[in-house]
């Protein structure tokens, strides 16, 4: 048990029968007539679907314990990603709905935090970026701005993103895990 004052971002709380619920953040809020309150947006680590819940300051919420460990991204064996525990070498299949997007840029050797509650996989994180080669991209034309300078590419994962005009096959670019979006090049 918590109190809502100790509320953090990141911290999973059990709420309405069991239910994980991440904190994605978090705001106190002392009105000048009346009792302060925890106004906080929720995450449903399961579902993924977000909430926004209002707690009177000082109540008491069930936590929930979360096991989170840096694993290193194996092989796939059919449906299930294979993660190695780098401290004991054990190893974890995961099913994709628990990998979830990170499923686009996960590539042999990549290290990943996987959270586990009980037992049971809840996520897995990847960092903020993540450095993948082009595998295929159009050549861009000069003076082709119809399309505000960015063309398809498809990564070594296999997932399509955008890029700017310049970027080749072949290139290693740094990629944003949240987005999608393209950072920049990668100097070799």
């Amino acid at each position: 048990m918590a109190s809502t004052n100790d509320l953090k971002n990141g911290m999973v709380l059990k709420l309405d029968g069991g239910q994980l619920w991440s904190v994605v953040e978090f705001q106190h809020v002392k009105p000048g007539k009346g009792p302060a309150f925890v106004r906080t947006k929720l995450k449903n680590v399961l579902s993924g679907k977000v909430v926004d819940k209002t707690f009177n300051a000082g109540v008491k919420v069930e936590t929930a314990t979360v096991d989170k460990r840096d694993m290193q991204f194996s092989y796939m064996d059919g449906e299930y990603f294979v993660f190695m525990d780098m401290e004991t070498y054990d190893q974890l299949m995961v099913d994709r709905k628990a990998v979830g997007d990170a499923a686009n840029f996960l590539i042999e050797g990549f290290s990943a935090t996987v959270a586990q509650h009980e037992g049971e996989v809840l996520f897995v994180e990847l960092p903020a970026a993540v450095e993948l080669v082009v595998q295929e991209t159009e050549p861009g034309l000069q003076g082709d701005r119809s399309t505000g300078g960015t063309k398809p590419a498809t990564l070594e994962t296999g997932h399509q993103i955008q890029v700017p005009l310049f970027i080749t096959t072949g290139e290693k670019i740094k990629v944003d895990t949240r987005t999608s979006d393209y950072l920049g090049r990668v100097n070799s």
